[in-house]
């Protein structure tokens, strides 16, 4: 099993295949996105970040995903464009993956393997929400919505998953990501 996310291939927008050693020795914060989703603003937030930590060694790396109740219909194209004008997204993003059941990308397998656990919000209700829905399936591990976040050391390794309801700027995620930024 893989102890790093950089062999993983990936395939950026406008179809450039690659891997994620692109990023080695930089921190990671891996996202899987929707644009009809009620958690979509959360963009402005990821975009926010990072432009503060870019020059620190932050790259925010966006994966759209359609298994939320269909809240990534959108082609690549369609979806590059609606970050782009609604949000001025200039943070690299790939081209829609499978985060969750059969076809799950390689990536996401391991992350949510590696890191079953996520970071919850205190007082948080998201997940209550989607338990209540019936929303709540698959597996323990499994990506639970839009907008998990997996945070990544300059090593390649997993060291934190956030939960949707832990916007970009909580201090939570933010705490986290300075301490991995302050790591050699």
């Amino acid at each position: 099993m893989a102890k790093n996310v950089y062999d993983f291939a990936v395939t950026q927008m406008g179809g450039k295949k690659t891997t994620l050693a692109d990023y080695k020795g930089q921190v990671m914060l891996l996202v899987n996105t929707a644009s009809k989703c009620g958690l979509t603003p959360q963009y402005e937030g990821l975009e926010e970040l990072y432009k503060e930590y870019k020059s620190q060694g932050l790259q925010v790396l966006g994966f759209p995903a359609n298994e939320f109740l269909a809240q990534e219909p959108g082609s690549n194209s369609e979806i590059q464009e609606f970050c782009k004008m609604k949000f001025g997204i200039d943070f690299p993003m790939f081209e829609k993956v499978v985060v969750k059941g059969e076809g799950q990308h390689p990536l996401f397998n391991f992350l949510t393997t590696t890191r079953p656990e996520t970071t919850m919000k205190p007082g948080g209700s998201l997940m209550e929400k989607l338990k209540a829905g019936g929303l709540l399936t698959g597996k323990p591990e499994d990506i639970k919505w839009n907008f998990e976040k997996f945070l990544i050391n300059r090593k390649g390794e997993l060291v934190g998953r956030f939960s949707p309801e832990i916007a970009p700027q909580d201090p939570i995620l933010v705490d986290a990501i300075k301490k991995e930024l302050a790591s050699n």
